[in-house]
């Protein structure tokens, strides 16, 4: 198991990263708040989690030991795969995801693309119990701030799995508010915070 990753940012994508370790490039997939944090040519350490499939060795990189383990934790549920995991925490903060879940807020759950009401009752009746997580540690959980240009929040969303008007008409909404947005991880929070509405 690859437990976490440390070397220069090769490069970044929406979704993803080029880590080097040891002059071999790791492809790694994340969320697009913690591809927006990392900067091409600058050292990075990952948390990450290896997901082995009979074709593939697919890596998963977070920012936060706490973030890897409540990916792999949500993946003990039946129908949550590796991909529809990281969506989940692309749309809420590991913290805001874990009082969600031990709060029974299928709402919320059913904001990420992908999860239904049965999906989501299925999430909370798993793993309520597990997660920990009350609404006081929600609230003191800080936003991020920054955010970047329009397209790649637009292009992040879409790849969420809202569609190309749905995403656009978020991104609009949070120009008009917040005209000055130019780091793409605050936009692309504010865009998730909007579609959830």
């Amino acid at each position: 198991m690859i437990a976490s990753l440390r070397g220069a940012v090769a490069s970044v994508g929406l979704d993803h990263a080029v880590v080097e370790v040891g002059g071999v490039g790791m492809l790694v997939h994340t969320t697009p708040a913690t591809a927006a944090s990392l900067r091409h040519g600058q050292e990075a350490q990952l948390h990450t989690s290896l997901v082995v499939r009979e074709d593939s060795l697919t890596l998963f990189g977070f920012g936060e030991a706490a973030e890897r383990d409540l990916f792999e934790q949500v993946q003990t549920v039946s129908g949550v795969g590796p991909r529809l995991a990281l969506a989940m925490l692309a749309v809420h903060p590991p913290q805001t995801l874990r009082v969600a879940i031990s709060g029974g807020d299928v709402l919320a759950l059913t904001k990420v693309p992908g999860i239904g009401r049965k999906g989501a009752e299925r999430i909370v009746l798993e793993l309520r119990d597990k997660v920990g997580g009350t609404a006081s540690e929600a609230a003191a959980v800080p936003q991020s701030a920054g955010s970047p240009a329009r397209g790649q929040v637009t292009e992040a969303l879409v790849g969420l799995g809202w569609s190309a008007k749905q995403a656009d008409d978020a991104v609009d909404k949070v120009l008009k508010v917040e005209p000055d947005a130019s780091e793409v991880s605050a936009m692309l929070r504010l865009a998730l915070r909007e579609l959830g509405r």
